[in-house]
C-alpha cells in the first residue's frame, strides 16, 4: 500500500530523467494528472496522456530534454502525509525567481505559485520543481 502517492509519481518522474527515458508510466489518479497538466503548462514536459490497459489505465509522461540533460533538474516534495506544509497568499513562494514551479493545492484546486499569487489564495505547498 502507498502512503504518498505524489512522491513516487515525483521519484518516478526523477529517476526517468537520470536514466535518460523517454516516458514513464505510472498508476493515474485525479491529483496526478492535475500535476501533469501543471507540468506541461510550465513547460517542463512534453506532454501526458491516460492510456488504457483494461485495467485502471496508466498515466504516461513524456520528458522533455536540452541538449541532452533533463529540463526537470529538482523535484521535492514539500508536504507530506505526516507533515503538512501550508502557506498564505502573501507566503506563495517565487521558485528560482520565477523559473521554476511551486504546485499548491487551494480551495480552488490545484495551481501554480504563479496563479495562486494572481487569485490572492494560499494553500497546501505540494511540491517544487525547477
Amino acid at each position: 500500500m502507498m502512503t504518498d502517492p505524489i512522491a513516487d509519481m515525483l521519484t518516478r518522474i526523477r529517476n526517468a530523467g537520470r536514466a535518460g527515458h523517454r516516458w514513464v508510466d505510472m498508476p493515474p489518479s485525479k491529483l496526478k494528472i492535475e500535476v501533469a497538466k501543471l507540468l506541461k503548462e510550465s513547460h517542463f514536459i512534453f506532454d501526458w496522456k491516460r492510456l488504457d490497459d483494461g485495467k485502471h489505465g496508466v498515466l504516461r509522461l513524456y520528458l522533455k530534454y536540452h541538449e541532452g540533460s533533463p529540463v526537470i533538474r529538482h523535484l521535492e516534495r514539500v508536504s507530506r502525509p505526516g507533515r503538512r506544509h501550508y502557506v498564505g497568499a502573501s507566503d506563495v513562494p517565487a521558485v528560482r525567481n520565477g523559473m521554476g514551479l511551486a504546485i499548491l493545492s487551494t480551495s480552488q484546486g490545484l495551481m501554480s505559485d504563479r496563479t495562486a499569487r494572481q487569485a490572492g489564495v494560499g494553500g497546501e505547498l505540494m511540491a517544487l520543481v525547477w
